[in-house]
């Protein structure tokens, strides 16, 4: 640290308890070449002086100093230690995915399952059918169909529910996969069948997106285009392969899933989702929903 000779032309420009704050601002005042001592004689706190002539300049440089690090060190992020009070909710949906396939088989022209339950834009346009946006979630055409988004929506779907809670996480899944076949089904007009959850596990993939971007404060871009890179590397890689993909549902899949992964910005949301009454209630929403949709594809 530079001193100056004890002078009485001295000015006192601050009075500090904290040794290591004093020592701090003299290493400021050393870098930009400001002479200056500190008084350790008093027992309970430090003096440091300058010269008259620099007195403006030190407190500048003290103050700018100051103002540039009041909230260092950054404080550590809290951890997150939400976790759902059912931790086993993505097995059991994917379970009865698989206990339906088991009773539907595969598509068949046959079959009363995909004749009353898959999607159809004729019967939902023409008809207003609109249940079949929810129950063509749950049909699969074949065995490989099935297996591949039972294993990578399990997956995700996981992850979201340990973010979001049971309740919220199904809910708006179910609400955003069912907008998205919507779409779909308005952009492609008439004679446009589809089924399979895969439209559901791309709307998964899309909010995870918007929830990771969502809780990053530093280079907010970077974390907005990562994620949705990914999103769309996904979607090119698993969704538009195959003699029965049906790309434009992955696609709106996914962009109506960065949409509502902004459910995480709601103002109350940390409370809703730590609300067990609630959590259930949007649960029972979600079962009675799938529930309904397959009661009125039955009904005459």
């Amino acid at each position: 640290m530079d001193a100056t000779h004890n002078s009485q032309h001295d000015s006192l420009i601050l009075t500090v308890d904290d040794p290591n704050l004093v020592y701090s601002y003299s290493l400021v005042l050393s870098a930009v070449h400001i002479p200056h001592r500190i008084n350790c004689q008093a027992s309970d706190h430090l003096e440091m002086y300058v010269a008259e002539r620099h007195v403006h300049k030190a407190q500048y440089e003290i103050a700018a100093y100051t103002q540039e690090n009041k909230n260092w060190p950054i404080s550590p992020p809290k951890e997150d230690t939400f976790a759902p009070t059912f931790l086993a909710m993505s097995p059991i949906i994917i379970g009865l995915l698989v206990y339906i396939f088991a009773i539907t088989g595969d598509w068949t022209p046959e079959s009363l399952w995909f004749a009353n339950g898959a999607g159809d834009s004729n019967a939902i346009l023409n008809n207003l059918q609109v249940y079949r946006l929810i129950t063509a979630l749950t049909l699969h055409a074949d065995i490989v169909h099935l297996l591949g988004n039972c294993f990578l929506g399990g997956i995700l779907l996981h992850f979201l529910l340990h973010i979001t809670g049971n309740g919220i996480g199904l809910l708006t899944v179910l609400t955003t996969a069912t907008f998205a076949n919507l779409i779909n089904v308005i952009i492609h007009g008439q004679d446009h069948h589809f089924v399979g959850f895969s439209t559901a596990i791309f709307s998964i993939i899309g909010m995870l997106c918007t929830i990771s971007f969502a809780r990053k404060t530093s280079r907010p871009l970077l974390h907005f285009f990562m994620p949705v890179m990914a999103g769309l590397a996904l979607l090119a890689i698993l969704g538009s392969s195959g003699e029965r993909t049906d790309l434009g549902a992955h696609l709106f899949g996914l962009l109506c899933g960065f949409i509502s992964g902004n459910i995480v910005r709601m103002p109350g949301y940390e409370n809703a989702r730590k609300s067990f009454l609630l959590q259930t209630l949007l649960g029972t929403l979600f079962f009675c929903a799938v529930f309904l949709s397959w009661y009125f594809a039955f009904q005459p």
